[in-house]
């Protein structure tokens, strides 16, 4: 009878541990009077959009909202402001341009949102116990 040598157990691995959380920061800004919406990164995107597709009919269809509640919003917001924020490109068949004050709006929110958003990173970086880090569009390659 031939018997075969023993083979010890391989050695257990240590536990992997698992990565620690790499959260995102969001941010949900607005600006309201007496509870009513005034401006928000909602309304900024609905301009860049008018901007972008030179008509409001395509921007509410690019943003996943129908015509009608893209004109309401843009109006709500040029009566809360008084100012108008577009205007017609020419005819009916020309569609719809920002307006000098509606642009400054636009970029004007856009930088504020910037800059409170790359300060509440900051914050968190310094606070919490994990790394944090800003929110962008697209991921960057090795983010998943």
């Amino acid at each position: 009878m031939t018997t075969t040598p023993h083979r010890p157990d391989p050695a257990p691995r240590p536990p992997r541990l698992p990565r620690p959380p790499r959260p995102t920061v969001r941010l949900h800004l607005w600006l309201e009077e007496d509870g009513e919406m005034v401006f928000g990164m909602g309304r900024a995107m609905l301009l860049m959009a008018i901007d972008e597709h030179g008509s409001l009919k395509k921007a509410a269809e690019a943003l996943g909202m129908s015509y009608r509640a893209a004109w309401g919003k843009l109006k709500q917001t040029e009566t809360a402001l008084g100012l108008r924020l577009v205007e017609k490109a020419g005819s009916n068949r020309e569609g719809y341009r920002l307006t000098p004050v509606g642009r400054e709006a636009m970029d004007r929110f856009r930088a504020w949102f910037a800059t409170v958003e790359r300060c509440a990173v900051e914050s968190a970086a310094a606070v919490l116990p994990w790394p944090v880090r800003q929110f962008e569009d697209k991921p960057r390659d090795g983010d998943t």
